[in-house]
């Protein structure tokens, strides 16, 4: 599953929940926020734009919960989440496809040489997961594509 609005929606927020909760807390803020939100539960004289902000904060705390709620979502998602906060605070140097890396079969990682003479490493079992990657003498990052 791929989070393409990440940079908009954080998801952890629109619970009021912290990336350090564990499933327990998160499962207690969903709830909570879940039954205020409720379309079942508001009340019939609210303006209908109202109701309609009302709802569509409901269907955002569903969304947030299904993302959170699950292991393996809430992984990808916190992985894509660093990324996203990765590439704001440290500029890509450069991009440099896979292909272009050396591979190193005693380490079984990939390589490249950085402009100030470190090197980008990076695992085989990290190449998916992974596609910024800093160097190892310097602040410098590249992306893998």
């Amino acid at each position: 599953m791929a989070f393409e609005d990440i940079p908009k929606k954080d998801w952890y927020s629109i619970l009021g929940a912290e990336p350090s909760d564990n499933l327990k807390e998160l499962k207690r803020k969903y709830q909570k926020l879940i039954l205020l939100y409720h379309p079942d539960k508001q009340s019939t004289d609210v303006p209908a734009g109202e109701a309609e902000a009302r709802m569509q904060r409901f269907i955002e705390i569903d969304r947030a919960w299904k993302i959170l709620g699950n292991e393996e979502t809430k992984k990808e998602y916190d992985l894509q989440r660093r990324e996203y906060e990765l590439e704001q605070g440290f500029p890509v140097d450069t991009q440099v496809p896979l292909e272009d890396m050396t591979w190193n079969p005693s380490d079984h990682c990939y390589s490249f040489t950085c402009r100030c003479g470190g090197k980008y490493i990076v695992s085989k079992n990290e190449v998916e997961d992974v596609s910024l990657v800093s160097c190892d003498t310097c602040s410098l990052v590249i992306e893998i594509i």
